[in-house]
């Protein structure tokens, strides 16, 4: 059977992170997405490392789509992508708002052409307000909206050693967040005929994500005690075997406290002096930790402990590399990770699917990192333009092919 968005149509303008997360998500759900690149090439292309003839970064994010490369300060390429926008179901653009509305491919353009589209907009701070126009990357956006000090406050980091983080959350959560509302969008289509343009920013969805919001914004001094729940005060312990690990629960704050006395059956913990309070526990750490790690070790192995810890209803986490992770039973069970060509005659491993379908089985297609304008002439001629035309647009530069310039 199809997967679920088989038979619609993605133009993906979009480059390097946010946007091309969002459209692998919908190629990975069977939608056809044609990626249509400027002709500097999308900066990915040029990340590190480079395996084969293709990027590992650029093809995680792009293996599958279609590719087009087209010079934009051209009019008849301008009539080119525009008649491609009137195919599609929907457009995906992570410019700075007004980018693509100087060539004519604006969501109120596109829409003229193509009046029921979902045209998608990610961009640092929206479309609307002051800071619309500002220049944005995953870790700017993340230090404005407070993700950034959180993390320092937490690590107590200080000095010219302080470092952001290492992945691009705000990026990758928006190319999520334009995931679901576009779909939200083509389900409103769906129902009424009604496209629309959804706006999506960086910054708003980095704030939703954070779950600790309600705090942050409230007028409250707990000291010591913890405010929520899960990672905000994850220590780290040492298993049976030797492995440090991660249990999700606080030892200071009140409410996780209890969890671990359950699990070590230790309920004198809680009428010791030393442990009374949160600012007490905070105070006797070392000691408190010593505590779990010396009972830790009655153990035998790592799964008699998990069983008692599971009892009380607290989880752990070996501290893994993610290549022991993906070499796991339970990653090649799920499928967490698949190959795809360099182009080269050697692969690529990228993320697999994070979902199972019960209605949509059948074994994955092959995704193939395109190369740059690779699918020029192939769609194209789905367009209707036939060799000479197209001939015509490579000799004026509209259409760009590295390859076949024998670059």
């Amino acid at each position: 059977m199809p997967l679920p968005l088989s038979g619609l149509r993605v133009v993906d303008f979009s480059r390097v992170l946010a946007g091309p997360h969002c459209g692998k998500h919908l190629l990975d759900l069977g939608a056809e997405v044609i990626k249509v690149e400027p002709p500097g090439g999308d900066l990915s292309r040029r990340a590190f490392p480079v395996q084969g003839a293709v990027t590992g970064y650029y093809a995680q994010q792009n293996s599958g789509k279609r590719n087009i490369s087209v010079d934009l300060n051209v009019p008849e390429t301008r009539e080119v992508v525009t008649a491609l926008c009137a195919t599609a179901d929907v457009v995906i653009e992570n410019f700075r708002p007004g980018a693509l509305g100087s060539f004519g491919l604006d969501y109120a353009s596109v829409a003229a052409v193509k009046p029921d589209i979902v045209y998608v907009s990610i961009s640092g701070y929206g479309q609307r307000g002051n800071w619309a126009g500002r220049m944005a990357y995953a870790p700017t956006v993340q230090a404005e909206v407070g993700f950034t000090r959180n993390t320092l406050w937490h690590f107590d980091a200080e000095g010219p050693r302080r470092r952001t983080d290492a992945l691009s959350h705000a990026d990758v959560y928006s190319g999520l967040h334009a995931t679901i509302a576009l779909l939200a969008a083509l389900q409103h289509r769906a129902a009424t005929g009604e496209g629309q343009y959804v706006d999506v920013a960086m910054a708003a969805v980095m704030t939703s994500i954070n779950e600790r919001v309600h705090v942050d914004l409230a007028d409250h001094d707990l000291g010591s005690e913890r405010p929520v729940l899960g990672a905000t005060d994850a220590p780290f312990f040492t298993s049976p075997e030797g492995d440090p690990f991660v249990v999700p629960m606080s030892l200071v704050g009140s409410l996780t406290f209890q969890f671990y006395c359950n699990a070590m059956r230790r309920p004198d913990l809680l009428d010791d002096p030393r442990f009374l309070t949160p600012q007490l526990r905070e105070a006797n750490f070392a000691a408190l930790h010593a505590i779990v790690q010396t009972w830790i070790h009655t153990f035998d192995t790592m799964g008699a402990l998990d069983a008692q810890f599971d009892e009380a209803k607290i989880a752990t986490g070996i501290v893994r590399g993610i290549d022991e992770f993906a070499a796991s039973e339970w990653a090649e069970q799920w499928g967490v990770t698949r190959t795809v060509s360099d182009r080269a005659a050697g692969t690529i491993t990228i993320p697999g699917m994070p979902w199972h379908f019960s209605r949509h089985e059948e074994p994955l297609d092959d995704q193939v990192p395109a190369l740059q304008g690779e699918h020029n002439v192939e769609v194209l001629t789905e367009l209707g333009y036939d060799a000479q035309q197209i001939e015509s647009l490579y000799k004026v530069g509209g259409l760009v092919e590295p390859a076949r310039e024998g670059v």
